[in-house]
């Protein structure tokens, strides 16, 4: 049984999109319906940086300072605690707004969006290179989450939550293919949410409304459980020293007021370390 540790107070509304770099000296997330990203000091502390409306994930560039997903778009900092100075539109529509995302291997970075109110196959998601051009690559999309690839990059694992399934592509020539299902869950079990890939290529993947996060094989099998204090886990992320602290957000929203650790973020010593985040190089 793996021991599971609250590490911050209630620092978020809707906690999302954790990540670890040492560009910012270790781990950041957002407070996505808030419009936060927040970052972990040594000291336990927690900074705040407000974006605007909506803060979906970040990520480090490579040149410096980081980029967010806002509303609409994308953010770029040149300074890693800076405010964003520059903005790109992505996936503009009525209603819809950004969620989450990951940085590929080549550097690109692909955003995925969802209607506020989560109409079916409204949504999708986007692909931004490092000249800032946008491109679609999936439309028919309701809720779209958790991004990862595989050691090697021959892979990636791509969670609809509104589909309930986690689906696997080919990546050739830099781009999603051959895309199929690998892990179909029923909804009332939990959404599937945000992920991460380790070295061995295992994907773990956070489960909202089950308090719970799940370890999966390249293959779609599952091989472990990890249970959550609280029901709203949103999205996970391999950091620490080692990389083989896996840190996971949480969410209070539709909670009862109160709810201890709802909103907080915590940490499970796990055995095989992540790999180092990507960086946009936009």
């Amino acid at each position: 049984m793996r021991s599971v540790e609250q590490v911050t107070d209630v620092v978020t509304d809707h906690g999302e999109g954790p990540v670890w770099s040492d560009a910012w000296g270790g781990l950041r997330f957002v407070d996505m319906l808030a419009g936060g990203v927040l970052t972990l000091r040594a000291d336990g502390a927690v900074d705040r940086i407000e974006v605007g409306r909506v803060a979906a994930f970040v990520r480090p560039r490579r040149q410096g300072g980081y980029v967010v997903a806002v509303e609409h778009g994308l953010g770029l900092a040149d300074d890693v605690d800076g405010q964003p100075t520059r903005f790109v539109d992505v996936g503009r529509g009525p209603g819809l707004r950004s969620n989450e995302g990951a940085v590929a291997p080549d550097g690109s970075l692909y955003l995925g969006t969802t209607e506020w109110e989560q109409e079916p196959e409204a949504a999708g998601l986007y692909r931004v290179t490092a000249d800032l051009r946008v491109e679609q690559v999936l439309d028919r999309v309701t809720i779209s989450n958790g991004l990862g690839f595989s050691p090697d990059g021959a892979r990636a694992y791509y969670v609809d939550s509104g589909a309930g399934r986690m689906d696997v592509f080919d990546v050739a020539d830099h781009r999603l293919t051959n895309r199929r299902p690998l892990v179909q869950r029923d909804r009332s079990e939990g959404d599937l949410d945000g992920l991460v890939v380790d070295v061995e290529g295992t994907i773990w993947v956070a489960v909202y409304g089950a308090g719970r996060v799940l370890r999966y094989s390249p293959e779609g099998e599952l091989l472990e459980e990890i249970d959550v204090p609280v029901p709203h886990v949103t999205a996970c992320t391999l950091g620490g020293p080692d990389l083989t602290d896996l840190f996971l957000t949480t969410s209070r929203r539709d909670l009862p007021a109160g709810l201890p650790g709802a909103g907080a973020v915590f940490r499970v010593e796990v055995d095989v370390p992540g790999l180092p985040v990507g960086e946009f190089a936009g």
